[in-house]
Order: structure tokens, then sequence, then C-alpha cells
């Protein structure tokens, strides 16, 4: 049991060698997209949900 343990995290580190790691400007670059689109879909949301509840009230 012991050797698989000691084979997985040694395979884990080669793996974690290949990796492509993006640069400091790539990442907060992808952070600022992802903040915006965040900011969108929740206006979005906000908006449905006042237009919806608007209608009902009317309804009702």
């Amino acid at each position: 049991m012991k050797e698989k343990i000691i084979a997985f995290l040694q395979d884990a580190v080669k793996e974690m060698e290949k990796v492509t790691w993006p640069t400091r400007e790539e990442l907060f670059e992808s952070t600022r997209v992802v903040i915006a689109v965040c900011l969108l879909i929740a206006v979005f949301t906000w908006g449905v949900d006042f237009i919806v509840s608007k209608a009902l009230q009317a309804i009702l």
C-alpha cells in the first residue's frame, strides 16, 4: 500500500511539471472577465426577477 501511495505522489509531481501555468497578466485578465460575466448575470437575473415580480403583482 505504501508503495502505491509513493508511486501516485511521484506521478502527480511529474504531471504537475507538465502544466503550463498562466502568467500574472493572463491571470488578472481572466479574473476580470469572470467578474464582469458574474456581474452581467447578476444584473440580468435581478432584472428578470423584478419584471416577473411586477407582473405577478399586477395580476394578483
